[in-house]
């Protein structure tokens, strides 16, 4: 890595350091309501909306008391339609409210709620926890690779988790964009997540996506 590429890393992640969870609101800890939390982001943050909308509406569900599966599945309908019309979620409000019930209900059912038992069921497989994330009604692909790329702050067997977001973000600073380019080679991850210092795996990677969709 240049010293430029350095400098630039570093200087992104001094401006953008800070997750998607944090900024949603989210103390995310290894427990059950704080994953739940990030799920219901990842599934915002992953439709063709501003990332800065996902998160309001984020917000917004957890101020109606929408915290937990139990109390999203129990909510009626239009509780959830007007939540996410409180954070300006509203291109996609009525589908979104539809399937975040469903997936309560599948959490609470399949899981016992709890996200970590979704883990554990995978074995700590990051592919197969990311292949049964996608189960959940509107939680795709860009869904589970949201909620992994945050996750891997408390989830360690995740990290470092960079997704296509974010290696866009780290060829738009001219590092390797390619995943079998920037992590299947010996030493090249240790070498990307260094250039930031102490910096977490899930604030590099939050820092990058940043850089791919401009801040």
């Amino acid at each position: 890595m240049s010293r430029d590429q350095r400098r630039t890393v570093r200087e992104l992640v001094d401006a953008h350091g800070q997750t998607y969870a944090e900024e949603a609101g989210i103390r995310l800890k290894d427990t059950p309501q704080p994953l739940y939390r990030l799920l219901v982001l990842a599934h915002l943050l992953s439709a063709r909306i501003s990332a800065s909308i996902a998160v309001a509406a984020a917000r917004a569900l957890s101020e109606a008391g929408l915290r937990d599966p139990r109390r999203m599945a129990g909510a009626g309908w239009q509780e959830r339609v007007d939540a996410l019309g409180r954070g300006g979620y509203r291109r996609y409000d009525e589908r979104t409210a539809t399937q975040l019930g469903e997936a309560a209900d599948l959490l609470t059912e399949r899981w016992g709620g709890d996200l970590r038992r979704l883990r554990d069921e995978a074995d700590g497989d990051v592919s197969e926890i990311r292949r049964l994330l996608q189960e959940f009604p509107g939680v795709g692909p860009t869904g589970a690779d949201i909620f992994l790329r945050e996750a891997q702050r408390v989830w360690p067997q995740a990290a470092p988790y960079l997704d296509r977001k974010a290696l866009q973000g780290a060829e738009r600073l001219g590092l390797p964009g390619e995943t079998d380019r920037l992590l299947a080679l010996p030493g090249e991850t240790d070498r990307l997540l260094a250039l930031a210092g102490e910096t977490e795996p899930a604030v590099l990677a939050a820092a990058l996506v940043r850089a791919a969709v401009g801040g």
